[in-house]
């Protein structure tokens, strides 16, 4: 054990002792641990930090928005608005394959194109 280790084992001792780690949040729980398996090696760390300060990775911002938008047809009537829409919708997807460096089908989950076409050919309301 190098001087450092011992240094900091005895500092945590002594703050055991004085009860510095008692009634911390989360005490007798089981942890939380995260499945960052489908995050490459490279990019956890830096996921990681941009989560804890509250950011989300571009790629999900872009996911989230494209889903705001999706969800806004479903509301909007015939006319610019829905338009509008639908090229905002067509911008975010175009981004989003960017990022990725590949085409990016809009089916982020099973059905989910089907939905997202029936609330663009829908009346107002009925999505």
């Amino acid at each position: 054990m190098s001087i450092l280790q011992k240094i900091a084992e005895e500092r945590i001792q002594e703050a055991m002792q004085r009860g510095e780690f008692d009634n911390l949040p989360g005490a007798g729980k089981p942890l939380q641990i995260e499945d960052l398996s489908m995050v490459p090696a490279e990019l956890r760390m830096a996921y990681k930090v941009l989560k804890n300060g509250g950011c989300l990775p571009p790629e999900l911002e872009l996911h989230k928005e494209i889903r705001s938008v999706a969800d806004m047809l479903g509301e909007l009537g015939p006319g610019e608005e829905r338009m509008q829409a639908i090229r905002r919708l067509e911008y975010l997807s175009a981004r989003l394959s960017l990022t990725r460096r590949q085409e990016v089908s809009l089916q982020i989950e099973a059905g989910y194109y089907e939905k997202l076409m029936q609330r663009v050919s829908a009346e107002p309301n009925q999505a």
